[in-house]
């Protein structure tokens, strides 16, 4: 017995051995392509002439040799000065006259991209309302970074010189002849910086009078000082007030009185501050710009600040997104005013006016039907509980009407633009078919693990239909939707969250966005393996290409448990690591992200440089022996979403008693040995393949099973006897 014993013994080191002498090797060959890979990258991410400071923030600033850029044509003894007007730009000059302006994306439009970071853009725009040249300063686009040449780049931007701004309105990832085709592979970056162009130049044309609207606009340029007590008598700033022992009399009986007295309930003042000489004045050059500059043609801009113990604003729009204690009405319109187009106020710039126990400024986009030359009116409401459990409210109404000063006749009709349709909006109107067919896989996904158990009680049908199934993932949600979830996505993501969090930037690409909100959903009900275990293109392709392995006869190595657990925290530490790098410098993440294979393999179908074709081949080498090798010890993002995992609210995944104490077969069959030596499943690991539900519903493969079937006097069923 002790000889047996010894040479089991003998046996079981061996094994880890030479399994741990193989794993070496990989690590070692993988170290040796990333290092290429890196310098690979991190030379396609420097752009001639492009600052890449995902931190900064500040809009770039012309000099004079980008001046001449832009404006090549220009004699050489311009003038070039900065005019913090509404819009601000860079006023471009002779002794003879006006050559142009250039305004900065960023500060005018806050284009962003799909990362979430700023895209910032220089661009002329002539007296005759078209672009004179446009220069790509600062982006931190994934895409753009590590997968576009600088020359594709610099050529997509210089193809909107000569645009005229007074065409009718393209559509923003539309291809037209006017203006540069969309770069295939960075269709939502390139969209984004079409859109940021276009919208910024307008705003210039419009804002300095090069074309007009369509009908009355408001004065957007003109600047003059004015004090608190000069607006206030000049009606710019409407006050409204309500003291504690009226709001006592309206409110009537409720649970916690108020005691009356003069001290303000509310004490509220509204003003428009689109005109400079009423919102520069009040909020100071800095604060005004980053209020009014980001807004689309057309959008307005209301400050509102209040005393009193009743707050304007409320904390439920925390949670619901939504201020429900304040609305702008305009004849029949009423509007309700959003977190995203919230900024608050600290501090006022004028030394006269009085000081607010809150302050804010409320944006209302074009699409609104706002008309800010026409009276409206600021209702503000406030809620009591009553004694009998009712709720008693008020509501204080303040009137407001824009002084005449500051109101513009319609121009004449000779160049008017009509507002472009939002980004977003424009990116999901132009795939109808592929988010349908999301839509469906994702609802295919899902009605799966709801019949789960009519669908393991057959193997062969688990069998076809899940290799069906990673087919669909592979080919149609992946090489064709380019449907392949990153890392870089949770980043960006985490940093928008600290950053300003804007639905806008995540719904750019449609695709992209169902996936997240089904795996969000996925991760509350099931785990991860929603996602990486049937609808990750990378993870299908590795597990396809095993599964014809071992139909070649590839041997599988069996990597030990205790091994397993330890490799495990590869794929942990790199989501840490590019975390904590992403806060030092996006660029960094991005180039450090291509531990990611995604890209290479699925986005952009191999069609990269030798380092990093050579470092997937390496993977899905690996996976040949060792099912979903990049899976289980090296994927970030599958480590990202197993975080949340413990989390979910159901555990469909059923086990037998037997598990782990007489059987192990599961654990060796295991996708991504994720089931223990007690037959415990890790949800962290488990990528719902569903495989351990399938043998264990098999008499031919399950242990307990085959007990089972023995003591009633059966037989498990045998393969069919060879034929010859």
């Amino acid at each position: 017995m002790s000889e047996v014993g010894s040479s089991a013994s003998t046996g079981d080191s061996a094994l880890k051995h030479r399994t741990t002498l193989w794993l070496s090797y990989v690590v070692l060959l993988l170290l040796l392509v990333l290092t290429p890979l890196v310098d690979c990258a991190a030379q396609g991410s420097s752009h001639s002439g492009i600052s890449l400071g995902a931190d900064a923030i500040a809009p770039s600033v012309p000099d004079r040799e980008l001046a001449a850029r832009i404006f090549p044509k220009a004699p050489r003894d311009f003038i070039l000065e900065r005019s913090n007007r509404s819009p601000p730009a860079w006023k471009v000059s002779t002794a003879n006259g006006l050559i142009g302006y250039i305004a900065s994306t960023w500060e005018i439009s806050g284009s962003t991209g799909y990362s979430g970071r700023p895209i910032d853009i220089l661009i002329g725009v002539t007296p005759d309302a078209r672009i004179s040249g446009a220069i790509l300063m600062r982006h931190n686009e994934p895409v753009l970074t590590l997968g576009i040449s600088t020359k594709d780049i610099a050529n997509y931007i210089e193809g909107f010189t000569g645009y005229d701004l007074t065409s009718p309105q393209i559509e923003a990832f539309a291809d037209s002849g006017k203006l540069p085709p969309i770069i295939t592979g960075a269709t939502v970056s390139t969209g984004v910086i079409r859109d940021g162009i276009l919208r910024t130049a307008r705003t210039i044309a419009i804002g300095r009078g090069v074309i007009a609207t369509k009908a009355k606009d408001i004065e957007r340029v003109a600047f003059s000082p004015r004090t608190w007590s000069q607006m206030v008598e000049e009606g710019s700033l409407k006050n409204a007030r309500l003291s504690m022992a009226e709001a006592a009399e309206r409110l009537g009986k409720i649970a916690i009185p108020l005691e009356p007295s003069d001290a303000p309930f509310i004490d509220a003042w509204v003003g428009l501050i689109d005109p400079p000489t009423i919102g520069r004045n009040l909020l100071g050059q800095q604060v005004f710009t980053r209020a009014v500059g980001s807004r689309g043609l057309g959008a307005a801009s209301i400050f509102v600040a209040s005393n009193g113990v009743n707050s304007h604003r409320g904390t439920s729009y925390r949670r619901s997104g939504v201020f429900d204690r304040i609305e702008v009405i305009q004849a029949d319109k009423t509007i309700k005013l959003k977190t995203d187009d919230f900024l608050r106020i600290d501090r006022l710039a004028l030394k006269d006016a009085p000081g607010f126990r809150e302050m804010s400024v409320f944006r209302i986009p074009s699409d609104a039907g706002f008309e800010p030359s026409e009276p409206f009116r600021v209702e503000i409401t406030a809620e009591r509980e009553r004694t009998d459990g009712t709720t008693a409210s008020l509501r204080l109404p303040i009137p407001y009407t824009l002084p005449k000063q500051y109101i513009l006749e319609p121009a004449a009709p000779a160049a008017q633009l009509e507002e472009p349709t939002p980004l977003w909006v424009s990116a999901w109107q132009r795939k109808p078919v592929t988010i349908a067919f999301v839509a469906l896989l994702t609802v295919w996904v899902a009605g799966a693990f709801f019949v789960q158990e009519y669908f393991v009680a057959r193997p062969q049908l688990w069998r076809i239909g899940r290799m069906t199934f990673l087919t669909v993932s592979l080919v149609l949600l992946g090489w064709l939707a380019k449907g392949q979830l990153s890392v870089v996505q949770v980043i960006a993501f985490m940093h928008s969250l600290l950053n300003g969090f804007h639905w806008q930037t995540f719904l750019l690409e449609p695709v992209i966005f169902m996936l997240w909100s089904f795996v969000a959903l996925g991760l509350l009900f099931w785990g991860r393996g929603v996602y990486c275990g049937w609808l990750c293109p990378f993870g299908a392709l590795q597990e396809i290409l095993n599964e014809i392995g071992k139909r070649l006869g590839i041997k599988q190595i069996e990597v030990p448990f205790w091994l397993q657990e330890r490799l495990w925290a590869l794929k942990y530490t790199a989501f840490v690591g590019l975390l904590a790098v992403s806060f030092y410098s996006m660029e960094m993440a991005l180039v450090a992200a291509e531990i990611e294979p995604f890209k290479t393999a699925i986005t952009m179908h191999f069609g990269r440089e030798w380092p990093f074709i050579l470092y997937v081949l390496l993977l899905l080498g690996a996976g040949l022996f060792i099912e979903r090798f990049y899976c289980r010890y090296l994927c970030p993002l599958g480590a990202a979403l197993a975080i949340p995992a413990k989390i979910k609210l159901f555990d469909w995944l059923h086990r037998r008693p037997q598990c782990g104490r007489e059987c192990r077969f599961c654990e060796t069959q295991c996708t991504v040995g994720a089931i223990d030596t007690l037959g415990r499943i890790n949800p962290n690991e488990c990528i719902l393949c569903l495989k351990c539900q399938v043998i264990m519903n098999d008499e031919a493969q399950c242990i307990a099973l085959k007990r089972r079937a023995a003591r009633r006097g059966d037989s498990a069923p045998s393969p069919a006897p060879a034929k010859g």
